[in-house]
C-alpha cells in the first residue's frame, strides 16, 4: 500500500507518546557505568551544532517554498528531520550516561546554594523561562513535524500547509532555543 492512502496516525502517536517518555525516564533512572569509548562531554557541543543546522535549514526551507522550490524545500525539511533525529539519539546518549548539570553551579557540586543563586540574579528566570518553553515545546513539536512531513509525503497540500504554519514557527523556536540553553550553561559543564 503506497504512503498516500495509509493511516500511520497511530504509529506517529505511539512514537510522539514514547518518545517524551523515554527521555523523562533518563532523569529519573539511575546512571548506567557504560563507557561509550569518547569522551561524552563533546556532546552537548554537538547538540547545539545540530540544533543551530536545523534552524538554518528551516530558514532555507521557508524560503525555498516561499518561492516555489519544492524539491529544495522538501530535502531541506528531510535532511532537518534527519538532523532531529541523530539529536535525539545523542541527547539521549548524552543524559543517560552523565551527570547532571544545574545552571549556575559554579563549584560543580550539584546544588545551587545562595552565593550562586546571587551571583546569577535574575538571568536565571530568563534561562529557565527558556529551558521550560524549550522542553515543552520539542515534546509537542514531534508529532507536528511528523504529521506535517506526513501530509507533504501523501500531497496533501491544503492540510501540509495548515500544520506547517504551526509546526514551522514552532520548531524553529526548539531549534534556537536548544542553542541559547546549550550558550547558557555550557560554563558549568563538568
Amino acid at each position: 500500500m503506497e504512503l498516500k492512502n495509509r493511516n500511520l496516525n497511530t504509529p506517529i502517536t505511539i512514537v510522539s507518546i514514547a518518545i517524551p517518555a523515554l527521555v523523562a525516564l533518563l532523569f529519573v533512572l539511575p546512571k548506567p557505568d557504560l563507557h561509550p569509548g569518547f569522551d561524552i562531554r563533546i556532546l552537548p557541543l554537538f547538540h547545539a551544532i545540530l540544533n543551530t543546522a536545523t534552524a538554518v535549514l528551516l530558514l532555507a526551507s521557508l524560503y525555498f517554498i516561499k518561492n516555489k522550490y519544492v524539491k529544495a524545500h522538501k530535502t531541506t525539511n528531510l535532511i532537518a528531520v534527519a538532523l532531529s533525529a541523530i539529536f535525539l539519539l545523542s541527547y539521549v546518549t548524552y543524559h543517560a550516561l552523565a551527570p547532571e548539570t544545574r545552571f549556575g553551579d559554579i563549584d560543580h557540586n550539584g546544588v545551587l546554594d545562595a552565593a550562586e543563586k546571587a551571583a546569577l540574579g535574575g538571568i536565571r528566570y530568563f534561562y529557565y523561562f527558556l529551558l521550560l518553553t524549550h522542553i515543552l515545546l520539542a515534546g509537542i513539536i514531534v508529532p507536528l513535524v511528523l504529521f506535517t512531513l506526513l501530509r507533504g509525503f501523501q500531497n496533501d497540500i491544503p492540510r501540509h500547509r495548515k500544520i506547517a504554519r504551526i509546526t514551522w514557527p514552532l520548531w524553529f523556536y526548539v531549534a534556537v532555543t536548544g542553542v541559547i540553553v546549550y550558550i547558557m550553561i555550557s560554563p558549568y559543564y563538568h
